[in-house]
Formats: structure tokens, sequence, C-alpha cells
């Protein structure tokens, strides 16, 4: 899509939406809302049509391999954004030699390369890692005259090969196929370099009075033998050729001897041909390169993936569907028809902007399937409230959208807070996750708050619905839970001192190879291979911490082994001699460095770290200190406890689980301010009693909801832990128990803090809200 078309549709769309807020018009608010959906929805659904605006897929669901690369300074260098880029530059031209259709290749900080390459055969994975680390071989040789010409003569026959020499090619320009490979011109050069890239100290493109051009300066012992060779080429202005790994740079004419080790290339470049060939000179990739990660997933483990990913996905969908028409009824069809909107707009965007879209992607989706009827949910509840004190439909729904406004903006704002944190720290799959739970946070605010607001606006007042009829299995009776507060935190405590024992105890093994470093290795074998056959082969290879544990996927039984950095290819070739008459082929396979292992360290505990103090700087701006304190302190006791047991059950912590885990702490902090939001409201309109009875009336307010929505997204959670296969089982249980802990600690252990808290620091929540 023309990107100017895009900006000017944005503008046109940004302004019906603050024409839409700020007018108070009925008929206007109707139908802006009904162009704005009618807008966006035709705009994702022409983002997803043409091919080229298909969501890619990653390397996860479509197969292929995954490499980081660290360049290594020599003492007393230091990696320049500049050497990156040429290190690119240098990778890049290695990738295309494989003849791989949309490989990436990209910068990661200040020193690392991304290199991920789709389709790559296993078998060539340990050729392609050589390839990448091989440092770059750059080359001065002399040219013999003759040209393409003598070239044709020597391959009919007419004439033979000078002693000496061997025929080169030029590097293929990017973009040019195989096919019209013929078209490149080929030299005639000495096998033996006169000079090496060594010696290169300096190269950079120039532009002056005479075009663009390359200025190189070498060294002492490289100007000397220079001089020798161009000495030699000037009185029949000879070329000299320089090659970067074989392929032929540039051939510039040699005119004069140069001596004091300073020369000009020049000739016809272009601005980029001039930089390209300057990048070659600089030569970056004498650099050492160390391969700190390596991920590989087959074509058939991604394609399993994808079909348990659509699965959990389907059957998350039809379970929240089921749910919600049974229980809101006609207003579960308007909830339903948002959630539709709601998944439009979310791949819509995804198209849109280009996002990759990973195996932890499509879990964030399904997670949104659930949180997604979340305000819903709470826009119902305040409905059913309304329509109780007897207010008409039109009211009542005016009612209902006005008073659950701040609780939803606010709940969405603090995931958004957590979802973009974790884009920010995190990396590859991780990062996928996260943008499509914001994606998917957005699309829900949208399809709740504008579209079955219009939807149900344009039905009182066109279609004459008049009433709206919906179940109640909230619990009549209300309860005191305040008053069991003491005996809540009590239990809270000493789950929380078990969880930390029980993590301590465990030590290493809570952490996978993304923390610690490793291979992993995930091996098919026809007929399956037992654990025991498996373990009794990989004996005689004398490996310590070696970890063996079956995984399903599909209809696939496969085994992972987890072992020592760089001996996952020890591990294959020994199950592939032990059992000869079996088809054993690797499935997965990741390498992670223990250097990248502790930065991933780092960074998820930075993330989980800055995750917490953007929700207490937010949620004190929005309530005051105290509910912030109270918001932290169930945050933390949620995400310690759901570690405790997670580490209980004997799972391990990758990357995918830091998502998890800061999911949870957005689903936390989300239930807490719907309970904050109601006690918000009760002391601003304060009726009578006790700020304590108050809060445990508000607490029984939102019981219905708290129940509903934990429910909801149970469901689809459960979903993806039974149908989303072994990649995602961990994530999807880590999800579970946060749910459940987070249900808990918004009702027993939120409310409570804040109160003692306020009676600590003498605040008056009375007054916070006047």
């Amino acid at each position: 899509m023309n990107p100017l078309l895009i900006f000017f549709s944005g503008l046109v769309l940004l302004g019906l939406f603050a024409w839409y807020f700020v007018t108070e018009r009925d008929a206007q608010k109707r139908w802006l809302g009904l162009i704005l959906t009618v807008l966006l929805v035709g705009f994702s659904v022409q983002s997803t049509t043409p091919p080229s605006q298909k969501i890619r897929l990653g390397l996860d669901l479509r197969g292929g391999t995954s490499f980081l690369l660290r360049l290594i300074p020599q003492p007393g260098q230091k990696i320049t954004s500049d050497m990156l880029e040429q290190a690119v530059e240098v990778i890049r031209k290695r990738v295309d030699q494989f003849g791989v259709g949309e490989p990436v290749i990209a910068p990661q900080g200040s020193e690392r390369i991304l290199v991920q390459i789709p389709g790559l055969d296993p078998a060539q994975i340990q050729a392609t890692r050589e390839t990448l680390k091989r440092v770059a071989k750059l080359e001065f040789s002399q040219v013999y005259p003759g040209g393409e010409e003598l070239i044709k003569k020597i391959e009919k026959g007419e004439a033979i090969l000078p002693p000496g020499y061997e025929i080169k090619s030029y590097l293929m320009p990017a973009g040019m196929k195989e096919s019209s490979s013929h078209l490149i011109p080929r030299l005639i050069v000495k096998k033996t370099a006169d000079l090496t890239g060594d010696h290169v100290t300096k190269a950079f493109a120039f532009f002056d009075q005479g075009g663009y051009g390359v200025s190189l300066s070498l060294d002492g012992a490289g100007s000397a033998t220079f001089f020798e060779v161009t000495s030699a080429l000037a009185p029949t202005h000879g070329r000299l050729a320089i090659l970067l790994d074989g392929k032929i740079q540039s051939a510039p004419e040699v005119k004069n001897a140069i001596a004091g080790g300073q020369a000009q290339i020049t000739g016809h470049f272009q601005d980029k041909e001039a930089r390209d060939l300057a990048s070659a000179l600089e030569n970056p990739l004498r650099t050492p390169v160390e391969i700190e990660e390596t991920r590989s997933v087959s074509p058939t483990l991604g394609g399993d993936s994808i079909r348990a990913g659509l699965l959990s996905g389907i059957a998350g969908l039809v379970l929240v569907m089921i749910f919600v028409l049974v229980y809101y009824r006609l207003a579960g069809v308007v909830a339903l028809l948002g959630l539709g909107i709601n998944i439009i707009f979310l791949f819509g965007m995804m198209s849109l902007f280009h996002f990759v879209l990973t195996l932890p992607g499509i879990a964030g989706i399904i997670l949104t399937i659930g949180l997604a009827v979340d305000s819903n949910v709470l826009l119902y509840e305040r409905l059913r409230e309304e329509m109780a004190t007897g207010k008409v439909l039109k009211s009542a729904i005016q009612g209902a959208y006005s008073k659950a406004f701040s609780a939803i903006f606010d709940a969405n704002v603090t995931t958004l807070i957590t979802a973009g944190i974790l884009f920010w720290q995190a990396s590859g799959p991780v990062r996928g996750f996260s943008i499509t739970l914001v994606l998917g946070v957005i699309a829900s605010m949208f399809s709740a708050i504008l579209f079955t607001r219009t939807l149900l606006r344009w039905m009182v007042e066109k279609a004459g619905l008049k009433k709206l009829t919906m179940a109640n299995l909230a619990p009549k009776k209300q309860w005191n839970f305040l008053r069991y507060r003491h005996l809540a935190v009590l239990i809270s405590v000493v789950v929380i001192l078990g969880s930390c024992v029980v993590f301590a105890k465990r030590g290493a093994r809570n952490f996978g190879i993304d923390f610690r470093g490793g291979d992993l290795l995930v091996v098919n074998a026809e007929p399956a291979l037992s654990i025991s056959e498996a373990r009794t082969a990989l004996i005689s290879l004398g490996l310590s911490e070696l970890t063996l544990q079956r995984e399903q996927a599909s209809n696939a039984s496969m085994i992972s082994i987890r072992s020592p950095e760089n001996t996952s290819n020890k591990i294959l070739s020994r199950l592939q001699k032990s059992f000869p008459s079996r088809r054993i082929l690797a499935a997965q396979e990741d390498k992670v460095g223990a250097q990248i292992g502790r930065e991933f360290a780092r960074k998820a505990l930075m993330a989980l770290g800055l995750g917490m103090i953007g929700i207490l700087l937010y949620v004190s701006v929005r309530f005051g200190l105290s509910f912030a304190i109270g918001a932290l302190v169930a945050l933390l006791h949620d995400v310690v406890i759901t570690l405790g047991l997670f580490s209980l059950l004997g799972g391990e912590l990758s990357l995918v689980m830091v998502g998890a885990i800061l999911t949870i702490a957005g689903y936390s902090i989300n239930d807490t301010i719907v309970v904050y939001d109601r006690i918000r409201e009760g002391l601003h309109h304060k009726g009578g009693g006790t700020v304590q009875n108050l809060m445990n009336r508000s607490i029984n307010e939102t019981l219905g909801r708290t129940m509903l929505t934990g429910g909801l997204t149970l469901l689809s959670v459960l979903a993806l832990f039974f149908f989303g296969g072994a990649v995602l089982k961990d994530f999807a249980f880590a999800i579970l128990l946060g749910i459940l802990v987070g249900t808990y600690s918004s009702i027993f252990v939120a409310s409570p803090i804040v109160l003692w808290w306020s009676k600590w620091s003498g605040t008056s929540l009375e007054k916070s809200f006047r």
C-alpha cells in the first residue's frame, strides 16, 4: 500500500476519532461510529488481501535457522557503527550464496548481527556456521591482459590459461538472478595474491569534481609491496583486481607507481558502489566472529506448530463464543461481532506494518481472545447495574459506558506498559508475542468502546430495542472478604517463602538454555525412539548435565535433549550411528552461548523491574501511592508464587516464559485495577460507612466480573494448553497458574495492603478523591 495513502488515511481516521469523542449529539456519534468501523474494517481487509501484504511467518512456523553473531574486538579496538554496518554487508553477500528467499540480516545492538535463513536444510547448518564465522579474505592480484575475449578462446580450446593465473568473476549485483550470471564480467588474475587485506588500515568513499571514488591507506609493509606492484603495472596501464572472498569487487587501472601507502581508486562509480568498495577494503570481518546463538526448526515442526496454533485458537474462540452467547444472549451477539472486528483489525495492523508472526505471537493472539471479552464483561456488568435501577435502555447504555470507561482505560494502559517494556527489552519470538499483545489490546479497546456502543445505539434508535436480558452467576451473598485479610496474608507469606525455598533449592535447574547456555536438540525418529534407548546410546559420550524428555508434536513423538554447549552435533551423530535402521532427524536445534544467556537473564530481570516501576508510577498518578503499593505487592505476590509453583512442578524458564511472567503481571494488575476503580468511585461518592466496608462492597460488586473474566481467559488458555503443542505447553501452564493466583490476590491481597499502608502512612483515602 502506498505510504502516502496510509499517512493521509491515518489523518482522516484521527480526525473522525476526535470528532466522535468531542460531539455530544447521539445521531452524529452513531454515524461517526459506523463510518469509522466500516473504514477500519475495509482498511484492514484490504491490507491483508494482496500477496505482498500477507503476514510473514517467523522461522519457528515456516522452518529455518537463526544465528546471532557477535563481532569480537581485538585488544585496543572498539566496534563502531560503521564496522557493524560493513560486517552486515559482508555477511549478506555470503548468505546470498545459499540462494534462499527472504533472508534477514540485521544489526542487533552495538556489536551483534542477527541472521535468519528460512528453509535451510539441517545438513547445511554446520557448514553455514563455518561460512558465517570465516573472516573475510581480501586480496589484491594483478590482472592478465586480454579480458573476456581471451577467456572465451581458452574455453573453446583456442588458447591456454597462463601459468599461475585463474579466471575470477565479479561479484553478482544485488537483485540479479542466477540465470543471468553469464552476463557477469570475468578476468584472469594471479592465483597468488600480490597483497592481502591485512595491510589496509583505512578506507573510505569520497566525492570530488571527478565524481565518486575510494581512498585507502596501507601500513609500512603494505606500502612497500604496493609500490612494487604498481611500479610494474604503471608502464602498460595494467589493472589490479581487488577480491573479497574470491569475488572481484573492482579492478582499477594503474596509471602511476604509488608510493607512501596512500591511494585513490577512481572511475565511473555511483555512491553505493563507492561505499561498497570501501566497505570491502576496510574489511570488518578480519575481526573474529563468534556465533552466540543458533536456533533451527524443521519445516515439519513449523507446520505442526501452525496446525497446533490454529487448532488451539479455534478451540478457544469456540469455547468463548458459546459461553458469551449463553450468558449474555443478544448482548453476547454484539460482543462476538466486536470480537470479530477485533480479530480483523489485529491481522490488518500486523499485515500493514509487516510484523512477523511467531509461535509466541500466536499465543498472544489466543490470549487476547480471552482478554478482549474482558472489556465487554465490564460494560455489560455495569449495564446490568444500570438497568437494575429502573433506567430505560438508552440511558442505561449511556451510564454503563461512561462509568466503565475509566476501568477499561486504566486496565489496558497497564497491560500496554508491560507489553511495551517487553518489546523494548526482548528479542526474537518474544518480541512477536509483545507485538500481538499490544495490537490485541488496542483492537479490543476499539471494538468494545466504539463498535459495540455504536451497534447498541443503532439497535435502540432504529430497531426499537427496549430490553436486554442476561444470565447472572454472581453470588447474591455479600462476603466480608477483608474480615479474613490477616489469614489470607499469612497464607500468602507462607506460600511466598515456600516458593523462594523451592526456587533456590533447584538452583540452575530452574533455567533453560536461554539463560544458562547450552544446546537443545529435538529429534524425530521413525519408528519412534524411547528415552531409555536414547540414554543408553549416549552414555559413551560421557556428557554431564544430559537431560532427555519426551515431547509430543501433532502425531509425532519426539525426544528433546538438553546438553552442554556445542554437543548437539555429537549427540545426533551418535544416535544416527547407534540406530541406522531408523530415520533420525533433527526437528529443532538450539545453541545458546553462556555469555548471551547471562545477557538474556539480565534483560529479563530488567524488563520485569521496569514493568513494575512503570505500573507503580501510573497507578500512583491515577489512584495514589497507597493503591500503587497495594498493586505492586499483589503483582510481586503473583509473580513469585507462580514461579515457585512452576519450579516445584519441574518447569524451566525460557525467553518465552519471560513473556508469560510479564503477561501474568499485566493480568494481575488488570484485575486489581478494576477493583480499585470501583473503590475510587465509592470514595468519590461516599454514602456512609467505613473505608473497610466500602472496600468490601466494591470487591463484591466486581466479583461477578472477576469470575467471568477469569473463566473466559481460562477457557482460551486451556485450549492453548491442550492443543497448542509441546512448545507452548509450559507457557500456557504458567498463564493458568498466574490467572488463579492473580484472581486470589486481587480479592485478598491488594485491598488489604491499601488499607494497611494508608493507616501506616496516615493517608486519608476519603480525601484523595474529593
